[in-house]
């Protein structure tokens, strides 16, 4: 019968074994944590990834942008001169479309960003101006709130935007769909967005093929659409596969000529 052999006490190990051990240790960790999180992301890679999908560039393709916009009261967009919003009760905002500028706030941040000249923003921290060794920072970082922000409450309007690309695509179900590509501009430059409409125009949905997201294809819902003070219509709920974007206190005025 073998004898089990009795475990030293780690205050009397050698300074090599107890190296050993706690790199085991930390190993097993890493292993513990990752491993889970890693089958996770294969099971949702698996599931959810698409190959990005073969479009046509042609005259219908703009068709069916104007088709949209149309559902969209887009006229009545162009005329919005302000739009408020808060996005997923955390980054507020006061932009001026008309302007050219628009004022971001997070935690205790505010900056008046000149979006054609974002340079010349101001920087507020605490209701005080700072103009430290962050601002900068601080102002690319509105920057990217606002372009990420604005876009999950604007893009169906911005189908036409300098430098997109629309290819129309067919759907297995016989139903067509728009592709807009973002060549210029924004912060990633190159995204892909596949537009669902209903039989009206109105936007459904859209399936993204993004830089900062590893898998394909993945389907956000355009809902709960509001008809703001101006006309424009916007919408208040994003739903992806596990989780929702809520945008509140959405609030619009208008030129009138």
């Amino acid at each position: 019968m073998a004898l089990k052999r009795k475990r030293q006490p780690f205050s009397k190990l050698s300074i090599k074994e107890k190296l050993k051990r706690i790199s085991k240790f930390i190993l097993g960790a890493i292993v513990f944590i990752t491993l889970p999180s890693l089958l996770f992301f294969g099971f949702i890679y698996l599931k959810y990834n698409e190959p990005f999908p073969t479009g046509i560039e042609s005259p219908k393709a703009d068709v069916l942008a104007n088709k949209m916009l149309e559902a969209l009261n887009y006229e009545a967009y162009k005329k919005t001169d302000y739009i408020e919003w808060t996005f997923k009760n955390r980054n507020s905002y006061k932009w001026f479309k008309s302007a050219d500028s628009c004022e971001v706030k997070w935690k205790n941040f505010r900056v008046m960003l000149q979006l054609k000249n974002t340079n010349n923003s101001s920087v507020f921290v605490g209701n005080m101006p700072y103009n430290g060794v962050d601002k900068q920072k601080l102002i690319q970082k509105a920057e990217s709130y606002f372009n990420n922000d604005s876009f999950w409450l604007v893009a169906p309007y911005k189908v036409f935007d300098k430098g997109t690309k629309r290819q129309l695509v067919k759907n297995k179900d016989k139903t067509e769909s728009l592709l807009i590509t973002y060549k210029l501009g924004g912060t990633t430059p190159g995204d892909s967005y596949l537009w669902h409409v209903n039989e009206n125009g109105m936007p459904k949905s859209f399936q993204m093929w993004v830089d900062i997201i590893p898998i394909g294809g993945l389907e956000a819902s355009w809902s709960d659409w509001k008809t703001t003070k101006s006309g424009a219509k916007l919408p208040t709920l994003h739903q992806l596969p596990f989780f929702g974007l809520e945008i509140t206190n959405i609030s619009t005025f208008y030129r009138k000529n």
